[in-house]
């Protein structure tokens, strides 16, 4: 987020986990992460780590003790819920853990990603139904089951 150039991360730097991920597919990810490559110049994230199931969590744990060896120069971020900061992810790189504070106010950072989200002509897009052209957009309610 330094320059508004800079693009947002690509499907295969993101990993998002739920309870229902599974061995194979953090495997992928962290070959990705740490096994060199051409190119290698990403920042891989894995977000919801906590709600990884045990044995998927465990089995991630060997994997990346076993791959590290691979790459000095890795660049992996793990994203909690920090209530369940001691589920066993994050409790097996607690050694690792580092409190961010952001370094980019909250308009410069809605800024840079209404850079990337913006539709240049929207005519025939969905991006014409949301504000200022976005091809992204969050549609929520206080009320439940109001058809959004």
């Amino acid at each position: 987020m330094n320059s508004p150039e800079q693009p947002l991360p690509t499907f295969d730097e993101v990993l998002l986990c739920t309870p229902q991920t599974s061995v194979e597919q953090v495997g992928l990810f962290l070959r990705r992460c740490l096994i060199p490559c051409p190119g290698g110049d990403k920042i891989y994230t894995m977000l919801y780590a906590d709600e990884l199931s045990y044995d998927v969590s465990c089995r991630a744990e060997e994997l990346f003790q076993r791959l590290q060896c691979y790459s000095s120069s890795y660049r992996l971020i793990i994203l909690c819920n920090c209530e369940r900061e001691n589920s066993y992810l994050p409790s097996a790189f607690s050694h690792y853990k580092v409190h961010m504070i952001p370094q980019r106010s909250r308009a410069e950072m809605q800024q840079y990603l209404q850079h990337h989200f913006q539709v240049a002509q929207p005519s025939g897009s969905a991006a014409a139904v949301f504000k200022e052209h976005m091809c992204v957009g969050i549609v929520s309610s206080k009320r439940a089951g109001m058809g959004k």
